[in-house]
């Protein structure tokens, strides 16, 4: 935990060092965030995922026959989870460029 600041704002003393048990807690809880990294990130991409998928949601309606090219993207976009595994795909997927847009071929809808 090399940039961890170990001070804390106490509404008496104000500024102070913690003490080494705040310290402790303090590494814990730094720790159980970096683990759950990849549970953030993967929910993140379920939630994108979900939204790319109500956008095209009209074309399963019983009146419109959905274009092939559009059935593959949205399998795709199912298959994401078993497709991408680890927190470098996860990575990848979420990889945005200056303007803010996903860059990963996945999310293009053709």
């Amino acid at each position: 935990m090399n940039d961890v600041v170990y001070k804390i704002y106490d509404n008496i003393v104000g500024l102070r060092d913690m003490t080494a048990d705040e310290k402790s807690k303090r590494d814990a809880e730094i720790k159980e965030w970096n683990d759950e990294s990849a549970t953030r990130k993967l929910a993140q991409i379920k939630e994108i995922r979900l939204e790319k998928l109500i956008e095209t949601d009209y074309l399963a309606n019983s009146d419109v026959t959905m274009p092939d090219n559009i059935k593959t993207w949205r399998q795709s976009l199912r298959d994401i989870t078993s497709n991408h595994t680890d927190e470098d795909a996860y990575d990848l997927l979420l990889a945005r460029d200056s303007d803010g847009n996903l860059t990963h071929s996945v999310w293009s809808k053709p």
